[in-house]
């Protein structure tokens, strides 16, 4: 039999009421035992109280060992190298002897500028006698000391240009490389050899400029080389002007080494103390993003709320992160601190 149209309007009525009284009961099924279930209960997280601490201040830089100073040791004359007295690598002192010169004709310079210098002693002093006795006039008398100064200056010149002859060492060090061997012939200006100056040892590296204005000049300092050795030292030098490339500051530490057992060009780590101040150390794993992407912790309030902080880490160490921005102990949350949110109550389990 077919329906007519009135006929199915009413039977599309009768099912759309049938379905809607059904499932608006089974919503007030679902809400009454919702209600007779009771609240949601609360997240569960584990904390750790984190006391306060002083802690010294320190930044951290990865540097290398160079020596304090290096100089090319050159040569104030020329002459043929007639001798090496000194070995590659040696230590050496003051003043000691690098390469020696052939002393070719300077001796006999030195001889005859000498022996005229004794003859004008004796003409300004025969001068001087006869001027006393009315035998000379004034103007003779400083003709000859004229004579006798130009005599004495060009002494002093040929000891000077024998004594060149010796290339010396400008100051206490290691003779690093030698660039003149017997036989060669050196032009002034030329090189005998590298010195290198090891003590005291310069430890350098580059810092951020963040971390730039927080360093002085004098502040304590320590290195660990690659070996393991710690080596102390103070701050000598921080660069006023950033390297254009990178934005970093270079930053200079000198440290004693006086048996000359480090060597320039060695790895280490360094750490420069920047003052005390409070801190708190906490777990790696603890430190989250908020919202607005400060990095900091979430921590719980007396009231079993959640509360964040932001926080700045200070250095790092294998026990945990040291960082600033709390204070007094907290209640670390140290699992479960990525799931939950500022306000929110929390329970704390047992760990």
């Amino acid at each position: 039999m077919r329906l007519k149209p009135p006929q199915v309007f009413v039977l599309v009525v009768v099912g759309v009421l049938a379905v809607y009284f059904l499932f608006s009961s089974l919503f007030r099924g679902d809400k009454a035992a919702q209600a007779k279930a009771g609240p949601e209960p609360a997240p569960s997280v584990q904390v750790q109280t984190i006391p306060e601490s002083v802690r010294e201040v320190r930044v951290t830089l990865r540097g290398r060992t160079e020596a304090a100073r290096s100089v090319s040791v050159r040569s104030e004359t020329s002459g043929v190298v007639a001798a090496t007295p000194t070995p590659e690598g040696a230590a050496v002192r003051q003043g000691q002897i690098l390469c020696r010169l052939a002393v070719d004709a300077r001796q006999a310079a030195l001889d005859q500028a000498r022996a005229n210098l004794r003859s004008r002693q004796l003409q300004h002093q025969a001068s001087a006698e006869l001027a006393a006795k009315g035998y000379r006039s004034q103007t003779q008398v400083l003709e000859s000391q004229a004579a006798l100064d130009g005599a004495q200056a060009a002494t002093r010149g040929a000891e000077i240009a024998l004594a060149q002859v010796n290339i010396r060492a400008p100051f206490a060090g290691v003779f690093d490389r030698r660039e003149a061997e017997v036989g060669s012939y050196l032009a002034p200006g030329q090189p005998c050899g590298t010195l290198i100056e090891l003590n005291p040892l310069v430890v350098y590296g580059d810092v951020a400029e963040t971390e730039a204005g927080r360093l002085k000049i004098g502040a304590p300092a320590t290195a660990r080389l690659v070996s393991g050795e710690m080596l102390n030292g103070r701050v000598r030098y921080v660069a006023r002007d950033a390297d254009p490339a990178t934005r970093t500051y270079r930053v200079e530490v000198t440290v004693a080494n006086p048996s000359l057992a480090f060597r320039s060009g060695l790895s280490a780590e360094v750490k420069i103390g920047v003052g005390a101040s409070r801190a708190h150390l906490a777990p790696l794993s603890s430190l989250v993003l908020d919202a607005a992407g400060r990095q900091g912790v979430r921590y719980v309030l007396p009231d079993q709320r959640v509360a964040f902080a932001p926080v700045t880490v200070l250095e790092e160490t294998p026990e945990g992160v040291w960082v600033s921005g709390l204070s007094g102990a907290v209640r670390l949350i140290t699992v479960g601190q990525s799931y939950v949110a500022e306000g929110q109550r929390v329970r704390v389990a047992a760990r």
